[in-house]
């Protein structure tokens, strides 16, 4: 019962500490509230980073990843896309809202636009903010660059790699990262192609690393896909890439 007790305390601490860390920043799209989170660095002149969450909306892997991110010495911001009220129960409704936006890209890039003016507001250095993303977040950190919205760099994380095929490929002035699952179903080798080709059409400064014995969600430890070895190189991979584009 003692030990118990210990890990529901140390439980709480830990989430009361990352509640302390990281400050509700509202916003709006129209009529829509959005509640994004920035760290406490915030107003410091400080490179930034947007961080794009999963498909379920702002979770714990975008919130540790922000907590994180400030250690190194960058203004972090998690984007909210959903809005207030639109946080998904379910993969079935987080299914549906994610594909309403890799769908309407255009909806997704503008949301992802006003985040990033966030960041700039809590004292990130314009021409020093680069795009990380999780999952659907992983999707919109490419549309970031498709989209050549104003950042340096863009971090794929096991996102959605594909796109629609009536769209065409353009100029990719953004330097990228893309980190994938050798395992991950989602990303069959004609996605693989298909981004390749994208990126070499569009000139782009381009890696991608792929991560042995990984499935989907290899970087977050509440998925039963979590490879903590490969999830410790990917954020390894991670900063070393932020740490070229932002300082």
């Amino acid at each position: 019962m003692n030990k118990i007790l210990l890990i529901v305390a140390a439980l709480f601490t830990g989430l009361s500490a990352q509640a302390q860390q990281l400050k509700t920043v509202s916003y709006k799209d129209g009529n829509q509230q959005l509640n994004g989170l920035v760290t406490s660095n915030a107003g410091k002149n400080l490179p930034g980073v947007l961080i794009l969450p999963a498909w379920k909306g702002i979770d714990d892997e975008a919130r540790n990843a922000a907590i994180a991110l400030e250690k190194e010495g960058y203004i972090a911001f998690v984007a909210d896309i959903y809005g207030e009220g639109n946080t998904p129960a379910d993969n079935g409704a987080a299914s549906k809202i994610a594909g309403h936006y890799k769908s309407n890209f255009k909806a997704y890039q503008h949301r992802i636009s006003l985040a990033l003016e966030q960041l700039k507001k809590a004292g990130a250095i314009p021409g020093k903010i680069a795009v990380i993303g999780y999952c659907f977040g992983g999707t919109g950190a490419l549309e970031a660059a498709r989209g050549a919205l104003p950042v340096v760099g863009i971090v794929s994380i096991h996102g959605g790699l594909g796109k629609a095929a009536d769209r065409e490929n353009g100029p990719i002035k953004t330097k990228m990262l893309i980190e994938n699952g050798a395992e991950d179903g989602g990303v069959t080798p004609e996605v693989v192609a298909n981004l390749t080709k994208e990126m070499n059409d569009g000139n782009a400064d381009w890696q991608m690393i792929t991560y042995a014995n990984c499935k989907h969600t290899f970087t977050n430890p509440e998925s039963p896909d979590y490879n903590e070895i490969m999830a410790k190189r990917a954020w390894a991979h991670t900063l070393m890439f932020l740490h070229e584009v932002l300082k």
